[in-house]
Protein backbone atom coordinates (compact mmCIF):
# COMPACT_ATOMS: atom_id res chain seq x y z
CA UNK A 1 0.00 0.00 0.00
CA UNK A 2 2.55 2.63 0.83
CA UNK A 3 4.66 1.81 -2.02
CA UNK A 4 1.30 2.21 -4.37
CA UNK A 5 1.02 5.64 -2.58
CA UNK A 6 4.73 6.38 -3.08
CA UNK A 7 4.46 5.42 -6.94
CA UNK A 8 1.22 7.30 -7.01
CA UNK A 9 3.10 10.77 -6.28
CA UNK A 10 5.95 9.91 -8.26
CA UNK A 11 3.48 9.96 -10.91
CA UNK A 12 1.19 12.89 -9.89
CA UNK A 13 4.82 15.07 -9.39
CA UNK A 14 6.26 13.63 -12.80
CA UNK A 15 3.11 14.63 -14.74
CA UNK A 16 2.84 17.96 -12.77
CA UNK A 17 6.55 19.31 -13.79
CA UNK A 18 5.70 18.36 -17.50
CA UNK A 19 2.91 20.03 -18.08
CA UNK A 20 4.77 22.99 -16.07
CA UNK A 21 7.33 22.84 -18.58
CA UNK A 22 4.87 22.33 -21.58
CA UNK A 23 3.20 25.83 -20.29
CA UNK A 24 6.45 27.19 -19.88
CA UNK A 25 7.48 26.18 -23.39
CA UNK A 26 4.38 27.62 -25.31
CA UNK A 27 4.56 30.90 -23.21
CA UNK A 28 8.49 31.21 -24.47
CA UNK A 29 7.56 29.97 -28.27
CA UNK A 30 4.67 32.72 -28.35
CA UNK A 31 6.97 35.80 -26.45
CA UNK A 32 9.43 34.61 -29.34
CA UNK A 33 7.06 34.48 -31.81
CA UNK A 34 6.20 38.02 -31.30
CA UNK A 35 9.93 39.44 -31.12
CA UNK A 36 10.44 37.88 -34.46
CA UNK A 37 7.90 39.22 -36.25
CA UNK A 38 8.87 42.87 -34.86
CA UNK A 39 12.00 42.28 -36.04
CA UNK A 40 11.10 41.12 -39.37
CA UNK A 41 8.66 43.71 -39.98
CA UNK A 42 10.33 46.45 -38.20
CA UNK A 43 13.78 46.45 -38.39
CA UNK A 44 14.70 47.24 -42.24
CA UNK A 45 12.77 50.44 -41.12
CA UNK A 46 14.77 51.39 -38.42
CA UNK A 47 17.13 54.53 -39.73
CA UNK A 48 18.06 58.04 -38.46
CA UNK A 49 15.22 59.70 -39.83
CA UNK A 50 12.60 57.70 -37.48
CA UNK A 51 14.74 59.41 -34.27
CA UNK A 52 15.08 63.26 -35.95
CA UNK A 53 11.83 63.62 -38.08
CA UNK A 54 8.17 63.69 -37.04
CA UNK A 55 5.31 61.39 -38.22
CA UNK A 56 4.71 62.67 -42.03
CA UNK A 57 1.81 62.86 -44.15
CA UNK A 58 0.86 59.65 -46.49
CA UNK A 59 3.86 59.38 -49.16
CA UNK A 60 6.00 61.98 -47.68
CA UNK A 61 9.48 60.74 -45.69
CA UNK A 62 9.30 61.55 -41.86
CA UNK A 63 9.85 59.47 -38.56
CA UNK A 64 8.65 58.90 -35.40
CA UNK A 65 10.42 61.85 -33.63
CA UNK A 66 7.24 63.20 -31.55
CA UNK A 67 5.74 60.67 -30.81
CA UNK A 68 8.70 58.77 -29.00
CA UNK A 69 9.30 62.28 -27.28
CA UNK A 70 5.60 62.67 -26.04
CA UNK A 71 5.52 58.94 -25.40
CA UNK A 72 9.00 59.84 -22.62
CA UNK A 73 6.86 62.79 -21.44
CA UNK A 74 3.66 61.12 -20.79
CA UNK A 75 4.97 57.79 -19.20
CA UNK A 76 7.78 60.26 -17.36
CA UNK A 77 5.30 62.89 -15.86
CA UNK A 78 2.37 59.29 -15.21
CA UNK A 79 5.18 57.98 -13.37
CA UNK A 80 6.09 60.35 -11.08
CA UNK A 81 2.33 61.01 -9.96
CA UNK A 82 1.99 56.89 -9.62
CA UNK A 83 5.13 56.94 -7.80
CA UNK A 84 4.32 59.58 -5.17
CA UNK A 85 0.78 58.06 -4.72
CA UNK A 86 1.73 54.61 -4.96
CA UNK A 87 4.23 54.29 -2.52
CA UNK A 88 2.43 56.28 -0.14
CA UNK A 89 -0.74 54.85 -0.34
CA UNK A 90 0.87 50.96 -0.06
CA UNK A 91 3.21 52.65 2.73
CA UNK A 92 -0.64 53.50 4.65
CA UNK A 93 -1.65 50.12 4.19
CA UNK A 94 1.19 48.04 5.32
CA UNK A 95 2.03 50.48 8.13
CA UNK A 96 -0.80 52.21 9.63
CA UNK A 97 -3.89 50.74 7.97
CA UNK A 98 -3.28 47.28 8.57
CA UNK A 99 -6.53 45.39 9.16
CA UNK A 100 -8.94 48.51 10.35
CA UNK A 101 -12.39 48.68 8.13
CA UNK A 102 -10.90 52.08 6.07
CA UNK A 103 -7.78 50.08 4.80
CA UNK A 104 -10.20 46.94 3.41
CA UNK A 105 -12.31 49.67 2.02
CA UNK A 106 -9.36 50.96 -0.01
CA UNK A 107 -7.99 47.56 -0.67
CA UNK A 108 -10.94 46.97 -2.05
CA UNK A 109 -11.16 50.10 -4.38
CA UNK A 110 -7.42 49.70 -5.93
CA UNK A 111 -7.96 46.09 -6.53
CA UNK A 112 -11.30 47.52 -8.36
CA UNK A 113 -8.71 50.03 -10.19
CA UNK A 114 -6.14 47.38 -10.79
CA UNK A 115 -8.83 45.21 -12.93
CA UNK A 116 -10.26 48.50 -14.68
CA UNK A 117 -10.25 48.26 -18.23
CA UNK A 118 -7.89 51.21 -19.58
CA UNK A 119 -10.70 52.81 -21.75
CA UNK A 120 -12.76 53.11 -18.67
CA UNK A 121 -9.89 55.16 -16.84
CA UNK A 122 -9.46 57.07 -20.07
CA UNK A 123 -13.70 58.13 -20.33
CA UNK A 124 -13.17 59.16 -17.07
CA UNK A 125 -10.44 61.64 -17.16
CA UNK A 126 -11.39 63.15 -20.11
CA UNK A 127 -14.72 63.67 -18.78
CA UNK A 128 -13.19 65.48 -15.61
CA UNK A 129 -10.29 66.90 -17.37
CA UNK A 130 -10.49 67.54 -20.80
CA UNK A 131 -14.29 68.69 -20.53
CA UNK A 132 -14.67 70.79 -18.09
CA UNK A 133 -10.88 71.63 -16.13
CA UNK A 134 -8.61 71.69 -19.29
CA UNK A 135 -11.72 72.20 -22.29
CA UNK A 136 -9.00 70.66 -24.05
CA UNK A 137 -6.68 67.63 -24.99
CA UNK A 138 -3.47 67.51 -23.17
CA UNK A 139 -0.62 66.07 -21.88
CA UNK A 140 -1.29 66.42 -18.75
CA UNK A 141 -4.73 65.00 -19.26
CA UNK A 142 -3.09 61.92 -20.78
CA UNK A 143 -0.65 61.85 -17.59
CA UNK A 144 -3.37 61.61 -15.26
CA UNK A 145 -5.37 58.80 -17.07
CA UNK A 146 -1.69 56.43 -17.10
CA UNK A 147 -0.65 57.50 -13.08
CA UNK A 148 -4.40 56.24 -12.72
CA UNK A 149 -3.49 53.16 -14.07
CA UNK A 150 -0.25 52.78 -12.55
CA UNK A 151 -1.31 53.47 -8.97
CA UNK A 152 -3.08 50.40 -8.07
CA UNK A 153 -0.30 48.54 -9.40
CA UNK A 154 2.40 50.30 -7.20
CA UNK A 155 0.49 50.66 -4.38
CA UNK A 156 -0.42 46.79 -4.23
CA UNK A 157 3.63 45.83 -4.93
CA UNK A 158 4.44 48.19 -2.15
CA UNK A 159 2.29 47.41 0.64
CA UNK A 160 3.28 43.31 0.29
CA UNK A 161 7.05 44.38 0.06
CA UNK A 162 6.79 45.95 3.19
CA UNK A 163 4.93 43.53 4.71
CA UNK A 164 7.40 40.87 3.83
CA UNK A 165 10.20 42.95 6.00
CA UNK A 166 10.89 42.04 9.15
CA UNK A 167 9.40 43.28 12.60
CA UNK A 168 13.00 43.43 13.67
CA UNK A 169 13.45 46.55 11.07
CA UNK A 170 10.72 48.28 12.87
CA UNK A 171 12.03 46.96 16.70
CA UNK A 172 15.72 48.58 15.43
CA UNK A 173 14.38 51.79 14.77
CA UNK A 174 12.13 51.95 17.96
CA UNK A 175 15.19 51.18 19.73
CA UNK A 176 17.32 54.00 18.36
CA UNK A 177 13.98 56.33 19.68
CA UNK A 178 13.13 57.25 15.87
CA UNK A 179 9.76 57.79 14.94
CA UNK A 180 7.57 55.54 12.84
CA UNK A 181 8.09 57.52 9.94
CA UNK A 182 11.61 58.31 10.34
CA UNK A 183 11.95 54.21 10.52
CA UNK A 184 10.15 53.69 7.50
CA UNK A 185 11.64 56.28 5.08
CA UNK A 186 15.14 55.04 6.40
CA UNK A 187 15.34 51.85 6.74
CA UNK A 188 11.83 49.89 5.29
CA UNK A 189 12.20 51.96 1.77
CA UNK A 190 15.62 51.33 1.97
CA UNK A 191 15.14 47.67 2.78
CA UNK A 192 12.32 47.18 0.70
CA UNK A 193 13.61 49.26 -2.72
CA UNK A 194 14.24 46.39 -4.63
CA UNK A 195 10.66 45.18 -4.63
CA UNK A 196 9.16 48.66 -4.85
CA UNK A 197 11.56 49.16 -8.14
CA UNK A 198 9.80 46.25 -9.54
CA UNK A 199 6.60 47.18 -8.79
CA UNK A 200 7.38 50.65 -10.56
CA UNK A 201 8.96 49.34 -13.55
CA UNK A 202 5.75 46.51 -13.97
CA UNK A 203 3.40 49.93 -13.64
CA UNK A 204 5.77 51.34 -16.51
CA UNK A 205 5.51 48.15 -18.44
CA UNK A 206 1.68 48.30 -18.07
CA UNK A 207 1.36 52.03 -19.06
CA UNK A 208 4.05 52.00 -21.99
CA UNK A 209 2.04 50.83 -24.65
CA UNK A 210 -1.83 51.98 -23.60
CA UNK A 211 -3.45 53.24 -26.43
CA UNK A 212 -7.04 53.92 -25.08
CA UNK A 213 -6.52 56.23 -22.65
CA UNK A 214 -4.60 58.56 -24.95
CA UNK A 215 -6.96 58.60 -27.53
CA UNK A 216 -9.74 60.33 -25.06
CA UNK A 217 -6.71 62.75 -23.09
CA UNK A 218 -3.69 63.68 -25.05
CA UNK A 219 -5.31 62.93 -28.48
CA UNK A 220 -2.46 63.47 -30.75
CA UNK A 221 -0.14 65.44 -32.24
CA UNK A 222 1.56 65.15 -35.90
CA UNK A 223 4.14 67.90 -35.19
CA UNK A 224 6.70 68.27 -32.29
CA UNK A 225 5.15 69.47 -29.21
CA UNK A 226 6.94 69.93 -25.33
CA UNK A 227 3.50 71.85 -24.15
CA UNK A 228 2.24 69.95 -21.56
CA UNK A 229 -0.95 72.15 -22.09
CA UNK A 230 -1.49 70.97 -25.44
CA UNK A 231 -2.11 67.82 -27.57
CA UNK A 232 0.64 65.84 -27.62
CA UNK A 233 1.73 62.23 -29.80
CA UNK A 234 2.58 59.61 -28.24
CA UNK A 235 4.15 55.64 -29.72
CA UNK A 236 0.80 53.29 -29.08
CA UNK A 237 -1.35 56.26 -30.84
CA UNK A 238 0.88 56.80 -33.61
CA UNK A 239 1.01 53.02 -34.22
CA UNK A 240 -2.78 52.74 -33.62
CA UNK A 241 -3.39 54.83 -36.18
CA UNK A 242 -0.76 54.01 -38.96
CA UNK A 243 -1.54 50.38 -38.42
CA UNK A 244 -4.93 50.80 -39.70
CA UNK A 245 -4.00 52.94 -42.27
CA UNK A 246 -4.17 51.81 -46.19
CA UNK A 247 -0.69 53.07 -46.55
CA UNK A 248 2.18 51.22 -46.66
CA UNK A 249 4.65 53.94 -45.21
CA UNK A 250 2.69 54.61 -42.59
CA UNK A 251 2.00 50.26 -41.66
CA UNK A 252 5.62 50.58 -41.85
CA UNK A 253 6.56 52.94 -39.06
CA UNK A 254 4.07 51.16 -37.33
CA UNK A 255 5.99 48.52 -37.12
CA UNK A 256 8.65 50.42 -36.36
CA UNK A 257 7.18 51.72 -33.66
CA UNK A 258 6.04 48.47 -31.83
CA UNK A 259 9.51 47.74 -31.76
CA UNK A 260 11.28 50.44 -30.11
CA UNK A 261 8.67 50.50 -27.81
CA UNK A 262 8.77 46.74 -26.98
CA UNK A 263 12.83 46.95 -26.95
CA UNK A 264 12.37 49.73 -24.40
CA UNK A 265 10.10 47.92 -22.08
CA UNK A 266 12.37 44.99 -22.33
CA UNK A 267 15.46 47.26 -21.67
CA UNK A 268 13.89 48.79 -18.72
CA UNK A 269 13.11 45.47 -17.01
CA UNK A 270 16.80 44.14 -17.91
CA UNK A 271 18.33 47.31 -16.29
CA UNK A 272 15.92 46.59 -13.45
CA UNK A 273 17.21 42.75 -12.90
CA UNK A 274 20.93 44.27 -13.11
CA UNK A 275 19.85 47.08 -10.03
CA UNK A 276 17.82 45.06 -7.96
CA UNK A 277 20.15 41.63 -8.21
CA UNK A 278 21.59 41.02 -4.89
CA UNK A 279 25.80 40.06 -5.22
CA UNK A 280 26.12 36.21 -5.09
CA UNK A 281 27.81 34.77 -1.45
CA UNK A 282 30.75 33.53 -1.36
Amino acid sequence: MASFRRARRTVAAGAFTTFCWITAVIALFALAAIFWSLLTQGFGGLNLAVFTQSTPAPGSPGGLMNAIVGSIILCALGMVIAVIVGVLAGTWLAEYGRNTPYAEAVRFVNDILLSAPSVLVGLFVYDVMVAHVIGHFSAIAGAVALALIAVPIITRTTEDVLKLQPTALRESGVALGTPHWMAIRKILWKSAGSGILTGGLLAFARISGETAPLLFTSFGNQFFSLDPLRPMASLPQVIFNFALSAYDDWVRLAWVGALILAGAVLAANIIARILTREPRRS
